[in-house]
């Protein structure tokens, strides 16, 4: 999948909610796209681990972390678990960890930050709601875009 938000932008503006820029990317997927499942949850990714086992069929996983940057929702064997099933990409309003071996993978990850303190692991959250931020709603069942210039969202898939 050919990947420019730029381009996307120029020809569907008026469709497309656009993210607030907060992002770096980290994974080797510098561009990814796909359908939309969300987490909602704080310091705490065993909900994370628990969709990431489920085959992704080119989704991508939204983790509504809070914007939490005391500790990683995601590291390098959830990420791992994430390219064995097939995920597009991880997006993270949080912070993930061992980036550089992410770097090393074939996956899209956008997060807020690194940060190397693990999570605790309570399995507490909700999946597949609507999450909020960055200045947009990111509905389970819509597409996302992402590459180095945004993250984009659109009701319908445009690719």
């Amino acid at each position: 999948m050919d990947i420019h938000t730029a381009d996307l932008c120029d020809q569907f503006e008026s469709e497309l909610r656009i993210c607030a820029p907060m992002f770096r990317s980290y994974g080797g997927r510098a561009a990814f796209g796909g359908q939309i499942t969300t987490l909602k949850l704080f310091e705490d990714n065993g909900l994370v681990r628990k969709a990431l086992e489920a085959p992704g069929n080119g989704r991508v996983l939204v983790v509504d972390g809070g914007g939490s940057m005391r500790r990683a929702l995601v590291g390098d064997q959830i990420a791992a678990l994430a390219v064995k099933n097939g995920w597009a990409g991880i997006v993270v309003y949080g912070c993930i960890r061992d980036s550089a071996a992410i770097g090393d993978m074939d996956i899209g990850v956008c997060a807020l930050g690194t940060h190397p303190l693990k999570t605790v692991k309570r399995n507490e959250g909700q999946a597949d709601i609507t999450v909020s931020f960055g200045g947009i709603d990111f509905i389970p069942g819509q597409h996302l875009y992402a590459d180095a210039d945004g993250v984009i969202v659109c009701p319908r898939p445009l690719i």
